[in-house]
């Protein structure tokens, strides 16, 4: 499959349909984020692996999870898994900031060089700490790429009011909106697959 063979499959089945995400998309192009043993490899619609036991979402799963998200120009988001880099591409082409946490060094450091490729100047790249997510910042958007047990009461600690959360506990994708009361809406979406999310601050 090529590139927008791709992305036109994702635009056809309606899992991908925001202008703003079509536009990313297009623009982020997924073999920048592929192992150079795997970019044959980099079009089709399954996860790869990226080195310490990570993977590369499938793009199904990532233009579900960004869907549910609506990332936004004025939004300052945090990309907590980010792995190879890709989602923070992805969100980054859009929103006014973002800060991209990953807990392996090694990839780390490949999604740095993934993202030196882009001319982006509003990524910031942190390695995380043993409190999950940046203690004490605040976010309009929380992506999570790696399955929790349970909603991490840290992060929605991050979460600014009328913010939104995608993050996938156990087998389900949970869209959380925490209003300007600080109560929270939950939807759950069943059916899905992550690496498990590892904390320390337990």
């Amino acid at each position: 499959m090529k590139r927008l063979e791709l992305y036109d499959s994702l635009i056809s089945r309606g899992v991908l349909k925001s202008p703003f995400l079509i536009n990313a998309f297009e623009r982020i192009d997924r073999l920048d984020f592929v192992p150079e043993s795997l970019q044959n490899m980099a079009y089709e619609d399954r996860p790869l692996p990226i080195g310490a036991s990570q993977t590369i979402s499938q793009p199904y799963t990532v233009a579900f999870m960004l869907e549910l998200l609506q990332p936004q120009p004025t939004d300052r988001v945090m990309d907590l898994g980010s792995g190879s880099g890709w989602t923070t591409a992805l969100l980054a082409s859009i929103c006014k900031s973002v800060d991209a946490v990953e807990r392996q060094k090694g990839l780390l450091e490949f999604s740095k060089h993934n993202l030196s490729k882009y001319a982006f100047s509003n990524v910031n790249l942190h390695q995380a700490k043993q409190t999950l997510g940046l203690s004490g910042e605040h976010f309009d958007k929380i992506l999570v790429s790696c399955s929790a047990e349970e909603l991490p009461k840290s992060l929605l600690n991050q979460l600014s009011p009328n913010g939104v959360m995608v993050i996938p506990i156990g087998h389900s994708i949970f869209k959380i909106i925490k209003t300007d009361t600080g109560s929270v809406k939950v939807e759950e979406y069943p059916g899905f697959v992550f690496v498990p999310l590892i904390r320390d601050d337990i």
